[in-house]
């Protein structure tokens, strides 16, 4: 008997396409209850200020261990102090609970460091 192993990629593809992209009132909801997110561009959007670049690089880094184990990556951009993230489930062309999902885990693990 032959086993074909299921990749990584094809499990989280399988994922997003049954998550559904939230409705207009939907995602104003969600968004009013993260504090300093907005949606630009089609994203969800906020920029993290840090004390330095030590600790905009340990949220990264300590962030990174929990978005992995959700299989879910955010688009994210460090300058010294800040780190600037958008959230965006591609597969669904928009945002999706696990956007707002990521978006909690960030501010919990940022107010640790800020």
């Amino acid at each position: 008997m032959e086993v074909t192993p299921i990749l990584l990629a094809d499990r989280q593809a399988n994922d997003n396409r049954s998550m559904g992209k939230l409705s207009g009132p939907e995602l104003n909801k969600a968004v009013a209850s993260l504090k300093g997110w907005t949606v630009v561009k089609g994203k969800l959007h906020k920029e993290y200020k840090f004390a330095d670049f030590i600790h905009a690089f340990g949220f990264m880094a300590t962030a990174a261990l929990a978005i992995e184990k959700m299989e879910h990556h955010p688009e994210w951009f460090n300058v010294y102090n800040r780190v600037t993230v958008d959230l965006t489930t591609h597969d669904a062309k928009g945002i999706t609970s696990k956007d707002i999902d990521l978006a909690k885990l960030l501010d919990e693990t940022a107010k640790k460091l800020q």
